[in-house]
């Protein structure tokens, strides 16, 4: 582990240059890297789920050395690949291509061992809609693979859903709950999504730019580029990360294609556990769950994301709660146990309290409410003493800021 993450940079780099040829004249432009690109790799190993199944002390034949090739064989080998979706090189693809092969190698490494956790939820979604299973690397380029990752903009998720687009989809967002963080219905989700808007465009790589810097975006670039409906002939008027994204997006592909070629090997990973699923009807603590069913509290968090204060909200409606498989038996045959235990510790929201400002015979507790019309002469000092009470009461009861009264008034008295 020390030797991977020393390789690692402590700055991360936020932009490239590359060359652009327009016209016969060439410029360098500084492009964004998509956020994910931008990770160090101690922040990815931090997940719960890398921290248990992937294995850094077990080393690999990753080389510090990255092989250079000729243009040649990249354009070959990136049309070789067995994919529907168009993926060209040129200067700008092969700029990533190099990024991902030279400074982010272990970076490269770990998504490789990571998609032993999540490929078989994404390519599940996207045969099931019939989508090209290459869009399975887009969250590499969202992501990096990395399920609480959450963009400036506050994208989150695997697939960085911004708030809106998720609730669109279906995506439940409240103050307990955020789907987005989810693996499998966020997947599913943005298969629906990808699908909507390849039925728009026509052009995968314009949904590829879409789901990045979203379809308004996409249609300015296209009016301003006087209706072309070719990414590379909008680039110039897109958002300059969006510029990057679909170049970064076939560097994925190459690179999870061809990572041998460039001496990258994937870190060790062990096969996660076997889950399954309860539904939950009742406020439930991810620590009722730990203390009785004896589960890790961070192996609850990392199974149920999207919970984001460790309470399942069963109150308002059911929930699903994932589990490992030998703990689901021991879940439901101690649920009274499990949602009584640290009830009262757990949730400290009251669910009634007295009413502030109002008095009723109830609260009083003076006995029958009477009233008496202020006389001339009158002072809250002898109404008082008259009716056995005390000038705070009567100035309680009534609402009065001083001992000022005058003549006429009714006031409330209990007796």
């Amino acid at each position: 582990m020390g030797s991977l993450l020393a390789a690692f940079p402590a700055q991360a780099q936020e932009s490239v240059n590359v060359v652009i040829n327009e016209n016969g004249t060439e410029h360098t432009e500084t492009i964004d890297l998509p956020i994910s690109m931008t990770y160090p790799l101690d922040s990815l190993l931090n997940d719960w789920k890398a921290k248990t199944y992937i294995d850094l002390s077990k080393d690999c034949s990753t080389s510090t050395i990255n092989p250079t090739f000729s243009d040649s064989i990249y354009i070959d080998r990136l049309s070789r690949m067995p994919v529907i979706m168009e993926m060209p090189y040129n200067d700008i693809v092969r700029k990533f291509i190099d990024t991902y092969t030279i400074r982010l190698r272990n970076q490269v490494s770990f998504m490789l061992s990571a998609c032993n956790f999540y490929m078989p939820i994404f390519e599940e979604a996207l045969d099931a809609y019939n989508l090209p299973l290459e869009l399975k690397y887009l969250p590499i380029i969202e992501s990096a693979l990395n399920p609480s990752a959450v963009s400036r903009a506050g994208a989150t998720g695997l697939w960085q859903f911004m708030l809106t687009t998720g609730k669109l989809y279906g995506l439940e967002s409240n103050s307990l709950v955020d789907e987005r963080r989810d693996p499998i219905k966020a997947t599913w989700a943005a298969a629906r999504y990808l699908k909507d808007m390849y039925n728009i465009y026509k052009d995968w790589n314009l949904v590829i730019a879409a789901y990045n810097c979203g379809p308004g975006n996409v249609n300015k670039a296209i009016r301003r580029a006087g209706g072309k409906t070719d990414y590379w002939a909008i680039y110039n008027y897109l958002p300059r990360e969006t510029r990057g994204y679909v170049p970064a997006f076939i560097a994925a592909n190459y690179v999870m294609t061809y990572y041998c070629k460039h001496n990258i090997c994937p870190m060790e990973t062990n096969i996660p556990q076997a889950t399954d699923t309860v539904q939950v009807s009742r406020n439930l603590h991810f620590e009722q769950i730990a203390d009785i069913c004896h589960i890790p509290l961070e192996e609850i968090k990392s199974l149920n994301p999207q919970y984001k204060r460790n309470i399942v909200p069963g109150n308002s409606k059911p929930y699903t709660l994932r589990l490992p498989t030998e703990a689901i038996s021991s879940f439901i045959d101690n649920q009274d146990t499990i949602y009584n235990h640290r009830s009262t510790e757990l949730f400290k929201n009251r669910r009634t309290v007295a009413s502030v400002g109002t008095r009723s015979k109830a609260t009083a507790g003076d006995g029958e409410l009477t009233y008496y019309k202020i006389k001339q002469g009158d002072t809250l000092g002898t109404i008082a003493r008259k009716f056995g009470v005390s000038v705070r009461q009567l100035r309680s009861w009534n609402g009065l800021r001083n001992n000022n009264i005058r003549a006429g008034r009714r006031l409330k008295i209990y007796k």
